[in-house]
């Protein structure tokens, strides 16, 4: 997937904004799509601020322009196959159709989590101790809901389509959608709290019997295991023992596939993308999200404020638009409508000066990260023309329509 792209030293110091607070650079999104040496895109940020279809519109872009790109979303919206002309999208990349202008494509896929879980299995294990594992009902709750699984096996994904790119030449970007809030952080912490808990003591006194003999089995062992029985019942005990008898064989290789993916994530090819609306939660999100990434050496490409309000093709301010309204009812004006559309008029210039203090208050707090806002549009995205809108908004390449 091409030779590392030194992201890390893109940052540009601060500038000066019209009002004197620090301004940060432009984020020049088709360089970052266009440079070969981009391997892997991670769109993160809270929930609502348009992270799917900022993932979308970015793989799009980005096979339009010649690059062989595959996106993955680990939203649960689902937004991304109907923006996308797919009725289902799954584990398996598909192929979206109606690309146009470079010699590029584009698949989507959906993280399956326990699809993914059994394919890790499957690859580690002999079919007979795949087929134990997987026929064991611990194993079935574990791979469908226990905390921080799907953000494990998002790596596990990420890392295996990163894998067989290399391999096959098949793609050279990859795009990933995470999920929302500060859960989409959680997989930087998911292997080692994978592996705690697969590595714990509770497991290791589960493994005993199966590690030695039974006459190292010491009366405190049987009456841990007696006291379990009563609290979970022979049956779950059972099952666990089993499960982690025959997992504990394939435990190394889970946690050295997800060290791997973890220093993937942290190579230069690698280019993590904050998502954010121009509100005062979703920015504070954003600032724990660069924080974040910082403090894990996760290279930092910039920031994406979405849904901005536009400023009105007008010179005139809110204080004077409002002062007009106010002369016109004085002097009863008749009708409304005058006095009403002045009244919109500040108060959309209000909602554009509050937005735009929100982004220089960001700036002021992390000065050198690479920004590109994107105006709101009129009408939700629905299809690949409406992605292709919001990759132009997002390389700065026209105004919402």
């Amino acid at each position: 997937m091409g030779a590392p792209m030194n992201t890390k030293n893109t940052r540009v110091g601060p500038l000066a904004s019209a009002s004197g607070a620090p301004a940060t650079a432009p984020l020049d999104i088709d360089a970052l799509l266009d440079n070969p040496n981009t391997g892997i895109i991670v769109c993160c940020g809270s929930g609502g601020v348009g992270k799917t279809t900022t993932s979308a519109s970015l793989a799009l872009r980005a096979a339009e322009r010649g690059r062989k790109v595959v996106v993955l979303t680990i939203d649960p919206a689902r937004r991304l196959a109907q923006s996308m002309g797919i009725e289902a999208l799954d584990n398996t990349p598909r192929p979206v159709l109606g690309i146009t202008e470079g010699a590029g494509s584009l698949d989507a896929m959906m993280l399956d989590m326990k699809r993914t879980f059994d394919e890790v299995v499957e690859s580690q294990a002999t079919p007979e101790k795949a087929k134990q594992i997987l026929d064991n009902p611990f194993y079935v709750a574990l791979s469908s809901s226990f905390a921080g699984t799907q953000e494990y096996m998002a790596m596990e994904k990420l890392g295996q389509l990163h894998r067989d790119a290399r391999k096959s030449g098949e793609y050279d970007l990859i795009v990933v959608d995470t999920p929302p809030s500060r859960s989409a952080l959680d997989f930087l912490d998911a292997p080692e709290r994978l592996s705690s808990f697969l590595d714990g003591k509770f497991i290791r006194l589960l493994l005993a019997p199966a590690r030695g003999p039974a006459r190292l089995m010491t009366a405190g062992m049987g009456v841990v295991t007696s006291a379990l029985t009563k609290i979970l019942g022979a049956t779950v005990l059972t099952d666990l023992q089993m499960f982690v008898t025959a997992f504990d064989t394939l435990f190394g290789g889970f946690r050295q596939r997800a060290q791997k993916t973890y220093e993937l994530l942290q190579a230069d090819g690698t280019a993590f993308l904050v998502v954010a609306a121009p509100e005062p939660d979703a920015l504070r999100e954003a600032a724990y999200f660069v924080e974040r990434l910082s403090g894990e050496n996760m290279p930092l490409a910039g920031l994406v404020v979405n849904r901005a309000s536009a400023a009105p093709e007008s010179d005139l301010s809110a204080d004077e638009a409002m002062a007009a309204a106010e002369r016109l009812r004085r002097k009863g004006a008749t009708g409304e409508v005058p006095a009403g559309l002045l009244r919109l008029h500040a108060d959309r210039m209000r909602m554009v000066s509050r937005q735009s203090l929100l982004r220089e208050r960001f700036s002021a707090a992390h000065p050198g990260v690479p920004t590109t806002v994107v105006p709101a549009l009129s009408t939700d995205v629905h299809d690949l023309d409406g992605l292709r809108t919001v990759g132009d908004l997002l390389a700065g390449d026209q105004r919402p329509g």
